[in-house]
């Protein structure tokens, strides 16, 4: 049986600091005698790894992640989740981080969250048991968490601001349309982004057009925003024409984009979160059998033949799949690498080269890392290839 697919997909951004990060080693050093990463391992038959979500109503992504992996690898994966009322049951949350840390099996212990608040739970697990791997996506700043994890990923939504608009021209764009509003360009993350994308597309020789949509966070929320769109998209495309770029801050916003470029037949190089489950299911009338909403080949070729039929091949990009489904899984199949292998973390596996080529062997879909700055080497900020339907 089969149902339509309505995704919302979480917008979710990654507040970097200006602090200069800590080097890992030298923190390291402090607080333990073994070195960083060893894991013993002469009999890895019945290690475990544990991952911590948030739960399927707080954030369906990265639970799902989570529960793939379990049923991928039923007798390694142990999968919980935080509590709901994350806030205020924070303390909580740490317990249940460190009560995976009982386990004598327990090797390693990988902690996706969209909240801060849960180092405390590494530090006592780095006291505990210094032979566990931890590996971490959280919203701490980056240098406590280069400090007190062995191992951070965020996805790099500031790069972004670069990679968009060079994908764009390749596209064959000549005009950048950048659509959001007064709350989203108070975020200091997306004017960031926002200032990347107009200083990329002055140096590759495109024309940067900043338009001003009503603010879903006041007022009569989405709908006047996306009425906006939907008058105004058709105006800037007559305008421009059609080699043209429309980029939007705002999920909400990408029912009409979509929508309207299969009927203008303009270019999105990209949504704001890039991702085959964000407004093409619900734009296009997908029909998407249960058992394949994990399935983003799948869910890929179909909207690669919706844009064939209507002569838009080559004008939509965007990642194979979610981010957020991406990383925990990626970093389930990173622990179990090193687990199997015996490795040191500090040999072969913090570096770029390394992390590129194990997420096209181990997920199928090539990643670019990049270390957040030159003096951390264990926090890498990602951004995912693209595709082109």
């Amino acid at each position: 049986m089969t149902r339509k697919i309505i995704a919302l997909v979480l917008a979710v951004f990654m507040v970097l600091s200006l602090a200069a990060c800590q080097d890992k080693d030298d923190s390291k050093g402090k607080t333990e005698d073994i070195p960083v990463g060893k894991v013993e391992t002469e009999n890895t038959d019945n290690y475990k790894i544990g991952i911590v979500t948030p739960t399927l109503s707080t954030s369906e992504d990265e639970f799902r992640a989570g529960a793939e992996m379990v049923n991928k690898y039923p007798d390694i994966v142990k999968h919980i989740t935080l509590p709901e009322n994350f806030n205020v049951e924070l303390e909580t949350g740490i317990s249940q981080i460190l009560s995976l840390a009982d386990d004598p099996d327990m090797k390693a212990i990988i902690v996706n969250s969209g909240q801060s608040g849960l180092l405390p739970a590494f530090e006592q697990i780095r006291e505990k048991r210094p032979d566990i791997i931890t590996i971490a996506t959280m919203f701490d700043e980056p240098g406590l968490m280069a400090r007190h994890v062995d191992i951070n990923f965020s996805t790099d939504w500031i790069r972004r601001g670069i990679t968009i608009p060079t994908k764009a021209k390749e596209m064959g764009a000549k005009t950048f349309i950048h659509y959001s509003f007064p709350t989203h360009l108070a975020m200091e993350e997306i004017l960031n982004r926002k200032e990347a994308m107009e200083k990329t597309c002055k140096e590759l020789g495109l024309e940067f057009i900043e338009i001003i949509t009503p603010d879903p966070q006041a007022g009569d929320g989405p709908a006047a925003m996306q009425q906006f769109l939907r008058e105004d998209i058709p105006r800037q495309i007559n305008k421009y024409g059609k080699d043209t770029n429309i980029f939007g801050t705002n999920c909400p916003m990408y029912d009409v984009i979509i929508d309207e470029a299969f009927k203008l037949k303009f270019i999105v190089a990209e949504q704001c979160c890039p991702t085959p489950t964000q407004a093409y299911p619900t734009v296009l009338n997908l029909e998407i059998e249960e058992k394949d909403l994990g399935d983003y080949d799948k869910i890929n070729e179909l909207i690669s033949v919706k844009a064939k039929e209507a002569g838009m091949t080559g004008r939509l990009s965007g990642w194979s799949m979610p981010s957020q489904i991406y990383i925990p899984k990626f970093e389930v199949e990173l622990a179990k690498h090193i687990i199997e292998n015996n490795l040191e973390i500090d040999e072969g596996i913090l570096n770029k080269e390394f992390l590129d080529d194990f997420s096209e062997k181990a997920m199928g879909a090539r990643a670019d890392f990049e270390p957040i700055d030159e003096n951390t080497n264990n926090y890498f900020m990602l951004i995912l290839e693209s595709i082109y339907y």
